[in-house]
């Protein structure tokens, strides 16, 4: 069985994620989305929430495409959380050549650690490109339309959250 570990912090998921978890099904039989804890970050999403906000918009994924799709929250470091998960594949999202440069380290760094797991870039599709986040929280702060950014479900619950509903 082929397995992967999808690391990020989801504080919300959006459809950039989402595009990203639709095409990483079709490479392995299971994925293992790990939601990292980061307290440093400060989310505005509990972790709870982030685990149900995934579980929620990924279930329907999981029977189109008949992989099996797992959340787990992680704390530790991102090579020991895909050596729990059985990944043998860490699978990261790439939006921007800045993205890259960061990313390129973290290969490096996961690979001195355990070479046998290999890391796997995505493009996000164009249209997803521009997402993040960061900007969407600040979108829908300042009272902009996040709706493109995110499905309905994550969209009521940011709105829910920073009391504009």
């Amino acid at each position: 069985m082929r397995t992967a570990l999808y690391p990020g912090t989801f504080d919300p998921i959006t459809l950039g994620h989402i595009d990203i978890i639709r095409r990483a099904t079709q490479l392995v039989d299971r994925l293992v989305i790990g939601v990292a804890i980061n307290r440093d970050k400060g989310p505005l999403f509990s972790l709870e929430e982030r685990v149900a906000m995934i579980e929620g918009e990924c279930a329907q994924l999981a029977d189109e495409t008949g992989t099996e799709i797992v959340v787990h929250p992680f704390e530790n470091l991102l090579i020991d959380c895909a050596k729990e998960a059985g990944a043998q594949i860490i699978v990261r999202g790439l939006r921007a050549v800045t993205d890259f440069e960061y990313e390129y380290q973290m290969v490096g760094m996961n690979r001195a650690l355990d070479s046998s797991i290999e890391t796997v870039f995505l493009m996000a599709d164009l249209k997803h490109q521009a997402i993040a986040s960061k900007l969407v929280k600040e979108i829908a702060r300042l009272d902009g339309d996040v709706s493109k950014f995110v499905t309905p479900a994550v969209n009521e619950a940011l709105l829910e959250r920073l009391g504009k509903s």
